[in-house]
């Protein structure tokens, strides 16, 4: 099973990022990340056995989480993959700290280990040119999370599709979002 952890936005917050991917696109090319398939992936975890999915979504379930705010406000790229995203200019550290919490308990299971960096972005773009930050609309979003999903990512010959297969609990909402399609990955 292919997994990560990550923050997925709100209906509202997702929109928005959509609007500033067409922006993008308009200037750039390259494959628009659907709107439903946002989201900042904490731990990409990749393959791993069900019994391990399984011991993962049981740690995630009990883990507390402090909700926060990440304010978005600028422009990145990754040349390589011709990755276009929004993300900050500083890393803050609440962001950091859940990061660093999250991958303590993922290690403890052996789920992998911890990248050496962490740089907190939304991919917005796949397979686009690079522009300079000025061809591209002012960036300013406050994300205010309050859960972090296991998500089972299946490819296919549509794209990805993600499920839902636990999330850190918080007694406004229901246990999973149902499993929806998604782009490419």
């Amino acid at each position: 099973m292919r997994l990560f952890l990550a923050l997925v936005p709100p209906p509202v917050l997702r929109r928005r990022f959509g609007i500033l991917a067409d922006a993008a696109r308009a200037r750039c090319g390259g494959q628009r990340m659907p709107d439903d398939s946002i989201h900042l992936t904490l731990a990409f975890l990749g393959e791993q056995p069900p019994a391990r999915a399984t011991a993962i979504a049981d740690w995630l379930a009990g883990v507390t989480l402090l909700p926060g705010r990440w304010r978005l406000d600028c422009w990145g790229q990754f040349r390589r993959p011709g990755i276009v995203w929004v993300g900050a200019t500083h890393v803050d550290p609440a962001l950091a700290s859940l990061q660093c919490q999250l991958w303590d308990g993922l290690e403890r299971l052996g789920a992998g280990t911890r990248p050496e960096r962490f740089v907190p972005h939304i991919t917005l773009l796949r397979k686009a040119t690079q522009p300079s930050a000025a061809e591209l609309p002012a960036v300013s979003l406050a994300w205010d999370y309050t859960q972090v999903e296991l998500i089972q990512s299946t490819i296919t010959h549509d794209g990805s599709r993600y499920r839902c297969l636990a999330r850190t609990a918080h007694p406004e909402e229901s246990p999973c979002r149902p499993e929806s399609p998604h782009g490419p990955s």
